[in-house]
């Protein structure tokens, strides 16, 4: 299955995952220091075999700032430039896929998670936003953002579904937006400029693309009119240009016209919408011409403006190329990073001022919180048999470790407990119990109370994708009712 998956990510949704083995040669000319009080250039934040990493482009200089093991144990969507609450720069988001093998019956292995994190790279701070099982896909890809929502794909096989969370707010957590069949099956393709928050993807059965509307739930007319097998897509920040890559020779540059997209229809506040295919407004045309961006590459897998749109850059053959946006076709790369790197996307943050190269933080290996979730929901000794595991039952509840909470002192699923705290979805999965809902995991402060029970004792303890231990040393309530 997993070969067929790769297959229909490659052809379908424009090898977002799936990187190329050569690189750039070309040599970095050495730039000017930055000014002491910020980086008007912004940074550029990339996915290699090496982790997560940023690039000065005003220096050239690199550095990591969430490695991951090599040797293809994670597959990796992003990362991403985005906000965060009562943060006042910019910070990455970048997701991740267990690929190391599956346990089975009689073999040990992982449990396959796709996981979100944040990464502020002038504290160091990694931070786990959400985890879900994911036994049938190779994990979120075209993952984009901006200044309101992120958005990703995650499925297989005509089964896909956009997946958002709102980066504006404090405890937001990641919802499924669309799914078939309710919905239409969607590739998010890019992310258009402003606070409206708006999606560019694909449809899957058609090839047709769209602005997707998180907010409102509708899908609105796209300004621009790609191929069924192009993207991904970058729009300049002020919203007047788009590069576009394209099935093979490189990428495309056209100007584009987002006002009359921004303006959706209303709808009475806390309803709910299933995304419509009714455009909600056309755009103006453009007499500006379209440009080619050296179509002597191939695909380019990732695309991103500078803050001032004078640049172009592009992660292509394992590596970045930084290209003149006003340049002619086959023009010389500007500059040329990470090449034979194995990079697989890049995206380009705004200015970011108050803050220089020298604050930036490396942090811990997200592999760590991957690990950590493993062993806090592997099955007790006693449970994990044959005999037992058919007769094993799992019981979870979440609750805010912040605050005193009743859930905390659980020790038992008794039918009293049940009712008054009803648990969420689990099951049992070889050697591990797994959460059923997607993302049903999440960071924070949000810590998990877990009874194994059934085929064993009752067995109770608690765990936390951030930390097991509560937020704030808040103590717990008195012992729930049995």
């Amino acid at each position: 299955m997993v070969g067929r998956i790769r297959l229909l990510v490659s052809a379908g949704a424009g090898a977002l995952l799936l990187a190329s083995c050569g690189g750039s040669s070309a040599a970095v000319t050495p730039a000017p220091s930055p000014s002491a009080g910020g980086l008007p250039a912004g940074l550029i934040a990339y996915a290699s075999s090496k982790g997560i990493s940023v690039i000065d482009p005003l220096t050239d200089k690199t550095a990591v700032i969430a490695p991951l093991p090599g040797g293809g144990a994670f597959r990796v969507a992003g990362p991403v430039w985005g906000p965060a609450p009562d943060v006042a720069y910019p910070v990455i988001y970048f997701a991740i896929h267990d690929d190391r093998p599956p346990e089975r019956r009689t073999t040990a292995g992982v449990v396959p998670y796709d996981w979100l994190f944040r990464a502020d790279p002038f504290t160091g701070a990694v931070v786990p936003l959400g985890a879900s099982a994911d036994f049938e896909s190779e994990g979120p890809f075209g993952l984009s953002a901006n200044s309101h929502f992120l958005a990703m794909t995650v499925g297989c096989c005509t089964d896909y579904q956009v997946d958002v969370l709102d980066l504006t707010q404090r405890h937001a957590s990641i919802k499924v937006l669309t799914r078939p069949p309710a919905q239409p099956a969607l590739f998010t393709q890019g992310a258009g400029p402003g606070i409206d928050g708006l999606i560019a993807v694909r449809g899957f059965a058609t090839g047709a693309w769209y602005f997707l509307n998180p907010q409102l739930g509708v899908l609105n007319h796209f300004p621009l009119a790609p191929g069924p097998d192009d993207g991904p897509i970058a729009f300049s920040a002020d919203g007047t240009m788009a590069a576009l890559s394209l099935p093979d020779h490189g990428a495309i540059i056209e100007p584009v016209n987002l006002r009359p997209v921004f303006p959706s229809p209303s709808r009475t506040p806390g309803s709910t919408a299933s995304p419509s295919t009714k455009p909600s407004a056309s755009p103006s045309p453009s007499t500006v011409a379209p440009r080619r961006v050296n179509s002597r590459l191939p695909h380019v897998d990732a695309l991103a403006w500078s803050p001032d749109a004078k640049q172009l850059a592009v992660a292509v053959n394992g590596g970045i190329q930084v290209y003149n946006s006003s340049g002619k076709d086959g023009d010389k790369a500007l500059k040329s990073y990470a090449g034979g790197s194995g990079v697989t996307a890049l995206d380009w943050s705004g200015a970011i001022t108050g803050r220089t190269l020298v604050g930036i933080k490396a942090g811990p290996n997200p592999q760590s919180f991957v690990d950590a979730l493993l062993t806090a929901t592997k099955l007790p000794a006693a449970a994990d048999t044959s005999a037992n595991r058919p007769f094993t039952k799992i019981y979870v509840w979440a609750f805010d470790s912040s605050q005193a909470s009743p859930i905390a002192s659980i020790t038992d699923a008794s039918p009293t407990v049940l009712v008054k705290y009803p648990p969420l979805a689990a099951l049992v999965n070889f050697h591990h119990w797994v959460a059923s809902e997607t993302w049903a995991l999440t960071g924070g402060c949000i810590r998990y109370r877990v009874v194994v029970a059934g085929s064993i004792a009752p067995v109770a303890s608690t765990f936390g994708l951030q930390s097991n231990t509560p937020c704030l040393g808040a103590s717990t309530s008195a012992s729930p009712s049995k």
